[in-house]
């Protein structure tokens, strides 16, 4: 589990949304937080409003002082400013991993709007497209308070492929670790959702993909069922559904629903227009949700 969480702040409070997941998860794991700031090349003036660091000295003083006003006495926090002058900032955070040896970051989603971030990613998954660490996205509320959060129910979509559900493993130990339920999901798309070439192929041979599409729904039920009596037999707790539709927004619309703390998904980390080519549901996901994300990414072999 968790044991070294970075937070990487830029002195926006939009920033700064990404530290109550940072405490809660380091109290409940005892992990150590390294706050973290990369001085950007010919970095803009002011980042959503609030004034940007660009500088060694005035970085270090406020990761200082976020440290002291943030997280309670007992909480492990270091603090760390990258002072060669990068142009690159997701690039920098990722190449960190050597350096600082964390296995968690857990960053804010800037809400780009759903167009626009599909196009260009955020910076959160251009890092986990760059790296082999899990990245956690958080989103400020509308009035750009910071969120809550909290650990006791977690979505996570399947769909039967042994890489994706890599995010189960790590499901299961925070589960145990936080007394969480699981609530496990498998999306089929419904005739009118269908992409790729199967899209095509539907409109020559019709009977043909609703027939595969009806196998397709009592697979899930029969690998859901298979998950969900494993899990018990841990004493986790679960649920188990097979929905219909297009998968980003059954996931999305689903764990409203829920009224879930956390989703999780295991992705290859295809960011920007490789993921819009791509129709990556975790790109769509991500750009659509503002209930916390947990992005993890599924091992090249």
């Amino acid at each position: 589990m968790f044991k070294h969480i970075l937070v990487p702040l830029d002195g926006s409070r939009m920033a700064e949304s990404a530290l109550p997941a940072a405490a809660f998860l380091a109290a409940k794991l005892s992990a150590m937080i390294t706050l973290i700031h990369v001085i950007e090349k010919n970095a803009p003036s002011e980042v959503h409003g609030q004034t940007h660091l660009k500088d060694t000295k005035e970085a270090t003083a406020y990761l200082k002082e976020v440290s002291q006003r943030v997280f309670p006495e007992g909480l492990k926090v270091d603090c760390h400013v990258h002072t060669a002058l990068v142009e690159n900032v997701a690039e920098s955070i990722a190449a960190h991993s050597d350096e600082l040896s964390h296995d968690l970051i857990i960053m804010s989603s800037h809400g780009r709007g759903r167009a626009l971030h599909l196009f260009l990613g955020s910076i959160a998954q251009k890092v986990i497209s760059l790296g082999t660490i899990p990245v956690l996205v958080t989103h400020p509320r509308e009035k750009g308070e910071m969120p809550e959060f909290s650990c006791k129910d977690i979505l996570v979509p399947l769909d039967g492929d042994t890489e994706h559900a890599q995010a189960l493993i790590v499901m299961k130990e925070m589960a145990r670790a936080f007394g969480a339920t699981l609530h496990l999901v498998v999306v089929i798309p419904g005739f009118g959702t269908l992409s790729g070439q199967m899209n095509v192929t539907s409109r020559y041979l019709p009977g043909t993909i609703s027939t595969i599409l009806e196998m397709s729904v009592q697979n899930a039920e029969d690998y859901l069922k298979a998950q969900l009596e494993d899990l018990r037999s841990q004493g986790i707790a679960a649920s188990a559904h097979v929905q219909r539709g297009d998968p980003a927004n059954v996931i999305v619309s689903f764990a409203r629903q829920l009224q879930v703390d956390l989703i999780t998904l295991a992705t290859h980390g295809k960011s920007g227009m490789e993921a819009f080519w791509a129709g990556s549901v975790t790109h769509k996901v991500c750009s659509q949700c503002r209930i916390p994300l947990l992005l993890i990414p599924i091992e090249r072999h």
